[in-house]
């Protein structure tokens, strides 16, 4: 299994397949459409989650516990989702809601955890949080482009070998981990600015 980026408090993992029946490109994104239909909704709560709990930061320093842990259901949520539809993994993601900051552990190959900061919040980084994330934004923006093109590629090599090309597989996991850190950050869950890092 990868362990990448655990300094950080938000922590993303994918446990490398052997093997990818070749069909799977092909149709795992469809499979995946009731977990998008539920990720859709669950990324409107933490929207309006994010924005209470920046009230709650800026105006008491804290964030709550349960504020923090609805933010980290819907990161982990959709990281299994977009790991399974971009057919990183095999195994169908769990319906499982837990409101835990670290992973529970329903779906072994795939792992996010949290350390949410939730005392001693600093203010004036969470005030403008919005301002402060826009360079990580960019930077995804044209990750994700990238992304795009390497999932493309992706679907061929799975096609054609039955294995993701370790170089293309590592770039989207990496991305996919730069993301759950930007995630973490802009829904409050840390002060700690992301790293510009695919590790």
């Amino acid at each position: 299994m990868e362990t990448f980026g655990q300094s950080y408090p938000a922590t993303f993992e994918v446990e490398r397949a052997d093997r990818i029946d070749n069909w799977r490109p092909l149709v795992q994104w469809l499979l995946a459409i009731p977990h998008f239909l539920i990720l859709d909704a669950l990324q409107l709560v933490a929207r309006a989650v994010a924005i209470v709990g920046w009230f709650a930061i800026v105006f008491t320093g804290k964030l709550p516990e349960g504020l923090a842990n609805l933010l980290s259901l819907y990161i982990r949520y959709d990281n299994r989702v977009i790991a399974y539809a971009g057919f990183l993994r095999e195994e169908y993601p769990p319906f499982a809601y837990d409101t835990v900051a670290p992973d529970p552990g329903e779906y072994p190959p795939v792992r996010t955890g949290f350390a949410p900061e939730l005392e001693n919040r600093n203010r004036l980084t969470v005030g403008f949080r919005l301002i402060l994330v826009i360079p990580q934004l960019i930077a995804l923006v044209f990750l994700g482009i990238a992304v795009i093109v390497v999932w493309v590629i992706g679907v061929f090599a799975v096609l054609f070998t039955g294995r993701w090309p370790e170089g293309l597989r590592s770039f989207v996991v990496g991305v996919m981990r730069w993301y759950t850190r930007v995630e973490a950050y802009l829904g409050l869950l840390t002060d700690e600015y992301p790293p510009f890092s695919l590790e």
